[in-house]
């Protein structure tokens, strides 16, 4: 789950992080009224979920109520990286001395949490990368071992942050980092850490995804899953409980399991084809979630076909064959459906699914026919 700024400063201010004082707004009367609230200097921000916002437009320095109001009437409804602005964040505005970049995420190869630090903050750290590599210090950390102070000392002067910045951003640095773990983030990025004038390190910006999969120890972050942008394809599989991402093409896709659901577009489009969705319908394939799964994609106008690649592990072939089969009764089905079922039982399966074949019902023995098939169909 991506945070808006707002969100993200909100949930570092758990952890005791520094973060300015700031109000959400959703109209341009509500920005001047928080502008007055907060006091002057502030921040006019556009809340999206997506970068760049600064180069487009979104981000605007007011010293005067009537730049507040100028400014948050040019950003609401602006467009930022196919983004429209429905939201500001209002923020009081800041001194700055320097600018640092920092972050926590997970490197998968290493296994092992990855930190990230440079004296270079204020740009893209993908800039920072290609231009001066050696700017970012790295520092790998075991989950079991955590970050300690003194390991987080060592790597605040490998990256040569200044020498009144250390002890401001030792201590920002490893509330970030409980912040990171405790929080169940993917990842956490300040960019910029600022140092203010008078010696203080500072969040000034924050970015935020957390773990959907931890919100059951987390029951407050529902009010984040609430705010993500989904189309309203997304929307009807997210209140079905469907793992489901919608694509621009017209071939409907389910699978069960996410490798195989993105191994099913990628061979979609192997073959000539373009997937209309990404839909995993997990272990299960009975005929609730099998129901619930065609009627999304049944309802997406531009799907032709629709392709169900299932492969049976712990759930048996006859199981998935008994659960599409009712489905079909219970959803009216525009597209043709083109079926892929190996695994365990597959054989059980197939023969329960035979019976059911028709011009509108088709089944093929492989992946790679499934997908030609589908293609085929959807014209």
């Amino acid at each position: 789950m991506d945070l808006f700024e707002h969100q993200g400063k909100e949930f570092f201010a758990r952890y005791g992080l520094p973060v300015s004082p700031g109000e959400v707004a959703f109209s341009v009367d509500e920005a001047v009224a928080a502008a007055e609230r907060l006091g002057l200097p502030v921040m006019v921000k556009a809340q999206v979920h997506t970068g760049g916002r600064g180069k487009a437009g979104g981000v605007k320095f007011a010293a005067t109520l009537d730049e507040v109001r100028e400014h948050a009437g040019n950003i609401l409804g602006l467009d930022i990286r196919g983004h429209i602005v429905q939201r500001l964040w209002i923020e009081k505005a800041s001194d700055i001395a320097d600018e640092f970049y920092a972050s926590f995420t997970l490197d998968r190869s290493a296994k092992k949490h990855l930190g990230m630090l440079s004296a270079e903050g204020g740009v893209e750290i993908e800039t920072v990368a290609a231009e001066n590599p050696d700017a970012i210090a790295k520092i790998w950390i075991d989950p079991v071992d955590g970050l300690d102070e003194a390991t987080c000392r060592a790597w605040v002067e490998a990256a040569r942050l200044p020498a009144e910045a250390v002890e401001g951003a030792v201590e920002v640095l490893l509330g970030l980092y409980t912040a990171y773990t405790d929080g169940d983030a993917d990842l956490v990025e300040v960019n910029p850490l600022i140092l203010t004038p008078d010696g203080r390190v500072h969040v000034l910006d924050a970015k935020v995804t957390l773990d959907g999969n931890a919100v059951f120890r987390h029951p407050d972050y529902e009010q984040y899953d609430a705010t993500q942008p989904r189309d309203e394809r997304e929307k009807a599989a997210h209140a079905k409980g469907l793992q489901y991402v919608g694509l621009d093409g017209n071939v409907g896709v389910i699978a069960n399991g996410a490798g195989l659901a993105m191994s099913t577009v990628d061979v979609v489009n192997q073959v000539g084809g373009s997937p209309a969705n990404f839909l995993d319908i997990g272990g299960g394939a009975n005929a609730d979630v099998m129901s619930a799964a065609l009627e999304v994609i049944n309802n997406d106008p531009a799907v032709r076909s629709i392709l169900i690649n299932i492969f049976g592990g712990i759930t048996r072939g006859e199981e998935i064959a008994n659960g599409i089969v009712e489905a079909m009764r219970r959803v009216d089905i525009s597209s043709p459906i083109v079926i892929r079922l190996d695994g365990t039982n597959a054989d059980e399966g197939r023969e329960i699914l035979r019976p059911h074949l028709s011009d509108r019902l088709q089944m093929e023995d492989t992946m790679l026919a499934a997908a030609r098939r589908a293609v085929e169909l959807a014209g």
